[in-house]
């Protein structure tokens, strides 16, 4: 075969700094969010829904066939981190890990579905409680601190 052809979906999830509400602002949040869906583009992992809450984002996107997800997530962060500072945040940080997680074809809508209602998801669940969910569905230990 002489084509390399790749379909990765990856559901990225990552955090302000100390998870402070730098993004409480509405409108702030939904162009951070459209920064985020173009940065992801100009890196060949477009996406297909971005969205979040006041200290955390989560990102569905076609891992791209050429830059690991470490690189892609650490020009996502430095770039949207830059471009918050310019738009008047300038403690803005991002916390240093993140979750990635492979997401099936079949589960891509109730996925895009969970994304786009986060503000309502989290009037009843915690971020620390959702991505510990997460990391339990994906069978993975981690380090609270």
């Amino acid at each position: 075969m002489p084509q390399s052809l790749v379909r990765l979906y990856v559901h990225i999830v990552f955090s302000t700094k100390n998870r402070h509400p730098f993004l409480t602002d509405q409108t702030l949040r939904q162009e951070l969010h459209a920064y985020l869906a173009g940065a992801g583009k100009n890196l060949g992992s477009p996406s297909l829904i971005v969205g979040g809450v006041e200290d955390h984002v989560h990102i569905l996107c076609y891992l791209g066939k050429i830059q690991p997800i470490s690189e892609l997530v650490k020009e996502l962060k430095r770039t949207s981190s830059k471009w918050a500072k310019s738009k008047g945040l300038p403690a803005f940080y991002w916390q240093r890990g993140y979750g990635a997680f492979s997401v099936s074809p079949s589960h891509l809508h109730a996925l895009k579905i969970y994304i786009a209602a986060q503000e309502e998801h989290h009037k009843k669940e915690s971020f620390q409680d959702e991505f510990r969910r997460l990391l339990r569905k994906y069978g993975l230990e981690w380090d609270e601190r």
